[in-house]
C-alpha cells in the first residue's frame, strides 16, 4: 500500500502541470482542458454537451469556455452533418498552433517520451487499468480511443489503394469511421476485452509511437 500511495502522490505532483491557478498563455486550466479535448475528439464528441461531460462542468460553464476559446479564434462552430439542429466545435489552425507550442502538458509529454517506447507503452497500459478500476467504482466511463471501443467494427476495404482505404463502422452511430478517426477520443466509448484488430492496418512506426 505505501508503494501505491507513493505512486499516486507522484501523479498528483505531475498534475500540477495541468491544474493551476490563474492562466498560462491567456487560458485557465479548464480552458486548456477543453481545447486539448476538442483537438483530439472525434466528430461525434465535439458538441458542447459532450465537452461539458468530459471536463465535468455544467452546460453553462462549458458554453462560457467555448465563447472564450471562440473569442481567441481557437474554435469555430459548424453545423453538424448528422443533425442540422446541432453544432460541431472545430479547433482552428490557430488553436492547433497554440496547443502545439503552449499546452501546459507538453513538458509532461516530453518527459514521458524520454522514457522510451517500451516504458511509454507500460505506463499507458498501467494508467488505463487504473482508469478502468476508477470507472467501475464510480459507475462512469471517460472518453477513450475509438479503436478500443466495442462499437467499432471493420467494414472492409474501401475503394482506394493502401492502408488508408480500410474502412470501419461505428455500430452506435451507424456511421462510417475512417482509419485516422479510430485514433481519436470518443465520449460514447464503451470498453471491450476483444480489442479491434486495427494495428495490422497501421504503419509499425505509428504503432510504436502511440501513447
Amino acid at each position: 500500500m505505501p508503494l501505491a500511495r507513493e505512486a499516486v502522490e507522484l501523479l498528483v505532483q505531475a498534475a500540477r502541470a495541468w491544474y493551476f491557478e490563474g492562466d498560462q498563455h491567456g487560458l485557465r486550466d479548464r480552458e486548456w482542458m477543453a481545447l486539448r479535448f476538442l483537438g483530439r475528439a472525434n466528430r461525434f464528441s465535439r458538441s458542447p454537451s459532450a465537452l461539458a461531460g468530459f471536463i465535468g462542468a455544467t452546460r453553462a460553464t462549458a458554453s462560457q469556455i467555448v465563447k472564450t476559446l471562440e473569442g481567441k479564434s481557437f474554435l469555430v462552430r459548424k453545423p453538424s452533418h448528422e443533425d442540422k439542429r446541432s453544432v460541431v466545435l472545430h479547433v482552428t489552425a490557430q488553436g492547433e498552433k497554440c496547443l502545439s507550442q503552449h499546452d501546459p502538458i507538453n513538458h509532461v509529454v516530453n518527459a514521458v517520451t524520454s522514457l522510451g517506447t517500451d516504458e511509454c507503452i507500460r505506463l499507458r497500459d498501467s494508467l488505463r487499468e487504473v482508469l478502468n478500476h476508477l470507472d467501475a467504482a464510480h459507475q462512469r466511463l471517460n472518453a477513450s480511443i475509438c479503436r478500443d471501443c466495442m462499437f467499432l467494427a471493420e467494414r472492409g476495404p474501401g475503394t482506394g489503394k493502401g492502408r488508408a482505404s480500410v474502412e470501419f463502422m461505428c455500430r452506435l452511430y451507424r456511421a462510417p469511421v475512417s482509419l485516422e478517426e479510430t485514433e481519436l477520443l470518443c465520449t460514447s466509448f464503451e470498453r471491450t476485452r476483444d480489442r479491434p484488430k486495427i494495428e495490422q492496418h497501421l504503419d509499425p512506426a505509428r504503432v510504436a509511437s502511440r501513447g
